[in-house]
């Protein structure tokens, strides 16, 4: 099993460990959240990092951040450095929902899906109005919000 570690800007990783738990009715094993601290030195933010990887007990790991070159991942990419882990970054729930279902892949299949649910879970809903509804006099757009 893959370990999975978020580490995003506070209060980022830990309100995604709230969804994470509103979702799963128990606890996803080798899962846990770092908080980055502002005014933390990111010496002392890696060595929590490495802390809290060494606690998950996994031999391998995705590790995921909020911002590509923020403190988050110049943090996490320090801390996948020599390891058998991946970085993935621009965290979103959809993304860290499909890693913890697939977390049982291989690390490689795992960042593949990851990547995907990251993606898929971006989308353009369109609002359409509901068949017969008169038009509003202040709409100027007269295609109605229609993709």
């Amino acid at each position: 099993m893959n370990g999975i570690l978020v580490i995003a800007h506070a209060p980022l990783a830990s309100a995604m460990g709230r969804c994470v738990s509103h979702v799963f009715s128990d606890p996803p094993r080798c899962f846990a959240v770092l908080d980055v601290q502002p005014n933390v030195p990111p010496e002392e933010t890696l060595a929590q990092a490495r802390l809290v990887m060494g606690q998950l007990g996994c031999p391998t790991c995705l590790v995921m951040t909020d911002i590509f070159g923020a403190t988050p991942c110049n943090v996490a990419q320090k801390l996948v450095d020599g390891v058998s882990s991946k970085l993935l970054t621009g965290l979103n729930l959809p993304m860290l929902l499909r890693a913890l279902s697939y977390r049982e892949d291989s690390l490689d299949a795992l960042v593949t899906r990851t990547l995907a649910g990251a993606s898929q879970g971006v989308m353009q809903v369109a609002v359409t109005a509901p068949q017969n509804q008169n038009r509003r006099s202040h709409d100027q757009d007269q295609r109605d919000h229609q993709q």
